[in-house]
């Protein structure tokens, strides 16, 4: 029976390759290309619902850079760049991102026809980093494409889940404020809880948490905010039964990182120390984690994080896929590659009124007993609500490809 079980396993696999592969060569050698010939970059302000506080600060707006790509048959797509204002979680800022794709980035995907998104990766990789501004205009490129070749984007993609399981992340607040926001995230059906941390916040917060909800997953996100100068306060949380530990140490720190797993239980997470394929390479090589946390905007593009689930899959290493308190748009393209297959734990894209009051897509993002149905329409299969993305651009660009 148990090879019987893995003959089925081979064969769901080889079919799933099978049809990648099929809509691969259709996308790439089927006759359509595109030429954008129009790019609208819109900056947008969003009111949080509640300030949102981490180790590295509190947010309580958050900016928003949306992509609008046009090609020659009038048809568009729709990307999101992730930066936040200051440059606290990468080095790019929502205005670094709105500089990079003015002058560098759009002048380059104005060069030549698309054939296939795949070709951005090489394309821009004549500009160094400015992954979210990469990832912004790559994703509207790709929600542009599915939608020409008539398929949902997470088919384009090679995805096969028809609903992802999702989580919510909490950020720094008081004890009894978190235990009341705990409790209604799981009356709301999240599977997976993710609570913040920093140093002086930490054990007993994850006490208190255990205590109240002793059968929970439970994940903490650090945001670099430990040294090995920790250990001995890493390791306490070990008694915790945590999922994992996210991003504990610096963002450079991959050898630290393993000096740091080989003396924990709990698995290590990496998320702002993977921002390529290469990056996920070193890590699983030097053994720096037990996980990776996959976000679109951090690795530059639907293309890279592709490879990077692919890497991972390969080496047996889970993935999940992270949130950056996204917009409508955001979300969607989060949601697509989440129905990739080995993504192996609740994501972190909770539904739109956990952090907006009105988000700008229609419908809006919701989850029923911790699960986002995947939708099915062509593209990212949500619709922008243009007014009310025109209610909160403070600053609109449009460029054009010149004809001569």
């Amino acid at each position: 029976m148990q090879v019987e079980n893995e003959k089925q396993i081979k064969s769901k696999k080889a079919d799933r390759y099978a049809v990648g592969f099929f809509i691969c060569c259709i996308m790439m050698f089927g006759g359509i290309y595109v030429q954008i010939n129009t790019v609208i970059l819109r900056y947008l302000e969003m009111e949080l619902k509640s300030p949102f506080t981490t180790s590295f600060g509190t947010m309580k707006r958050r900016p928003v850079l949306l992509v609008e790509v046009i090609d020659e048959h009038g048809v568009r797509g729709w990307g999101e760049g992730v930066a936040f204002a200051a440059p606290w979680y990468t080095e790019e800022t929502i205005e670094t991102m709105w500089h990079m794709l003015e002058a560098f980035l759009i002048p380059l995907l104005f060069q030549a026809p698309v054939h296939h998104p795949d070709e951005l990766l090489e394309r821009f990789s004549i500009v160094r980093r400015n992954y979210m501004a990469k990832a912004a205009l790559e994703g509207a490129v790709w929600d542009l494409f599915a939608k020409r070749h008539h398929i949902p984007l997470h088919v384009a993609l090679g995805g096969e889940k028809k609903e992802v399981e999702v989580g919510v992340s909490i950020g720094i607040q008081p004890i009894t404020d978190l235990l009341k926001r705990m409790e209604q995230a799981l009356i709301e059906g999240y599977r997976r809880v993710k609570i913040k941390i920093k140093p002086g916040w930490d054990v007993d917060v994850v006490r208190a948490v255990r205590h109240h909800f002793p059968d929970v997953p439970l994940m903490v996100d650090a945001n670099c905010a430990y040294s090995l100068r920790d250990i001995a306060r890493l390791q306490a949380l070990d008694d915790y039964e945590l999922l994992m530990i996210e991003q504990p140490l610096a963002v450079d720190d991959i050898v630290d990182h393993a000096k740091l797993q080989a003396k924990l239980k709990t698995p290590i997470c990496l998320d702002e120390s993977i921002c390529s394929y290469e990056d996920a390479k070193r890590a699983i090589e030097l053994k720096s984690c037990r996980v990776i946390n996959i976000k679109i905007g951090r690795v530059g593009g639907l293309t890279e994080a592709k490879r990077i689930h692919d890497l991972c899959q390969q080496h047996h290493l889970p993935v999940w896929c992270g949130g950056m308190l996204e917009g409508g748009v955001g979300r969607a393209h989060s949601i697509a590659l989440a129905t990739l297959p080995y993504f192996s734990f609740p994501s972190d894209t909770a539904a739109s009124a956990n952090y907006w009051e009105r988000d700008f897509i229609t419908p809006e993002v919701t989850v029923r007993d911790g699960r986002i149905f995947v939708r099915h329409e062509f593209g990212i299969g949500y619709e922008v609500d243009v007014t009310e993305v025109e209610k909160r651009t403070v600053r609109l660009k449009i460029c054009k490809r010149s004809r001569g």
